[in-house]
């Protein structure tokens, strides 16, 4: 009983634990409740109050946008308002011009209006009036015919004749004096040319000897060169073509021949044998070989070096590897190469100051001389060796018609070669250029002017363009046309077998005769 009465008791005490709980939950529930819907109350005017002042700030910026708009909008109008103004002015402006410029035509067209009258009327009186001078002069042709005895054709004849004698002697006095007056030109323009062409080209002397001298590094080389009975020196001499002289000079070997290459041929195979030391039949053969090899690389680049020096461009290379022999061929001691250079370097500064081809012209005159490079080879003057091998290499017909007639062989064709021709005589002739010595210049100039002054007839003779050329003036009455042409071949006859020259002598006869008078 007490156990089940403490059991019923603690029940009841449970339940009434738990309904005085949740009596105690809830309220707090309530008041919980109560104190977050008062937060959200106030959270909620807090943020109407912040929205309503967003709005306010918002409708503010939106009224200065509007005013700032509204004030841009009512500027732009008021430009645009004004440049209609101008341009209405402008309108006004150029509508009152118009009307001016009319105004101005009508009166124009009323004035030229007026002056055609005018000038319909003077016509008509000007036909009238030459009606009546051209009957007058009519009636008055046939009083002079009737009165002078003499048609009008006559007359007309007549005074044709006489004017016309009077203008050939006027015209025959102008005529000469331009011709003088263009001579005493040309003559002024000439000299000024080619001094300015010497004074712009300065080219180095160069000459050459016969013999070229090799040094040993000591005598004991030079019975090595001889060899045993003289096979060395022998085999040396007969590949080469060039005489080697071994004499009591101290350490020294000179070769002696005429040809420049060959000469400097033997000279680089003898200077390799004696650096090489081994000295016999054999190895101067084959050094030989080797020589000839150098010899020809050191032509073409002698050629292509003297092609840059002038500039001129797209030569063949067989003609540049025949200009390069030019280095080891010379005339009188001047070297032919730097001869034919001066003479590129002097026709294309003239060619300049003439207007004419400077680059032609320095190709002519490099090339003028090309032919005696092979003079020594093939038979015939370096002129026609020259213009042969120009022509066999396609070069310019200028070109070759300058090394055809650049000593007078040929009749040049063009301004170019006659510039060439004067080039080669300047690059000649002028003092140091050639070794030989004034005595013996003199001596072979005098000696041209004895044998045309031989001559019955001859009255004077010139030998001019450094003995190039001999003048014989004749007298007309004692040597007609025929014996000058025979007298021409006589003096040729003659300088040939009595003189020994380089190159060709041009003889040139020449007969005039001339008409005289002195007005008193």
């Amino acid at each position: 009983m007490d156990m089940g009465m403490s059991l019923a008791f603690a029940i009841v005490a449970l339940i009434a634990g738990v309904a005085i709980g949740y009596f105690l939950k809830k309220k707090a529930d309530e008041k919980s409740l109560a104190g977050a819907k008062s937060n959200a109350e106030a959270i909620i005017d807090d943020a109407i109050n912040q929205a309503q002042n967003l709005k306010r700030e918002a409708l503010f910026e939106a009224k200065e946008e509007n005013i700032k708009y509204r004030n841009e909008i009512e500027q732009e109008l008021k430009d645009r308002r004004q440049e209609a103004t101008r341009f209405e002015n402008r309108l006004i402006q150029k509508e009152e011009n118009l009307e001016k410029k009319s105004n101005l035509l009508d009166n124009r067209e009323a004035l030229l209006e007026t002056k055609e009258s005018d000038y319909l009327k003077r016509k008509e009186e000007i036909d009238v009036n030459k009606e009546e001078i051209e009957t007058l002069l009519a009636q008055q042709k046939e009083e002079l015919e009737k009165v002078a005895m003499m048609s009008r054709d006559d007359a007309k004849e007549i005074i044709l004749k006489e004017t016309e004698e009077t203008l050939s002697n006027e015209i025959a006095v102008m005529v000469r004096d331009a011709d003088q007056k263009a001579r005493d030109e040309a003559d002024r323009n000439a000299k000024s040319v080619i001094l300015q062409a010497i004074q712009r080209s300065a080219t180095d002397l160069v000459t050459e000897n016969s013999v070229t001298v090799v040094h040993l590094p000591n005598d004991d080389m030079k019975g090595r060169i001889i060899g045993r009975e003289g096979r060395n020196i022998r085999t040396l001499e007969s590949l080469t073509g060039i005489d080697l002289i071994v004499d009591d000079t101290p350490e020294t070997v000179v070769l002696s021949g005429f040809d420049p290459i060959r000469r400097e041929i033997a000279r680089i195979a003898l200077e390799k044998l004696i650096q090489d030391g081994r000295i016999h039949p054999a190895r101067i053969e084959e050094m030989v070989e080797r020589a000839r090899k150098e010899m020809d690389e050191k032509v073409r680049e002698v050629g292509e070096e003297a092609v840059f020096d002038v500039g001129v461009h797209s030569m063949h290379p067989d003609l540049i590897k025949i200009l390069g022999r030019l280095a080891y061929r010379t005339s009188y001691g001047q070297n032919v190469l730097k001869h034919s250079v001066e003479v590129a370097k002097l026709a294309g500064v003239m060619a300049g100051e003439l207007n004419e081809d400077v680059a032609l012209a320095k190709r002519a005159g490099l090339l003028h001389d090309i032919g005696k490079a092979l003079d020594q080879e093939i038979e015939g003057s370096h002129v026609e060796i020259g213009a042969e091998i120009a022509n066999r290499y396609k070069e310019n017909e200028t070109v070759i018609n300058a090394i055809a007639s650049h000593h007078g062989d040929t009749k040049p064709t063009s301004i170019i070669s006659e510039l060439v021709a004067a080039a080669d005589a300047l690059s000649a002739a002028r003092p140091g250029a050639r070794s030989e010595s004034l005595e013996n210049y003199i001596r072979r100039l005098q000696q041209l002017e004895e044998i045309a002054n031989d001559y019955d007839g001859v009255s004077q003779s010139y030998a001019i363009q450094a003995g190039r050329e001999v003048r014989v003036i004749v007298a007309p009455d004692k040597i007609n046309d025929a014996k000058a042409v025979v007298l021409a071949r006589d003096v040729k006859k003659r300088i040939e077998n009595e003189m020994k020259y380089p190159g060709n002598i041009k003889v040139t006869v020449i007969r005039e005769i001339r008409a005289v008078e002195y007005a008193k």
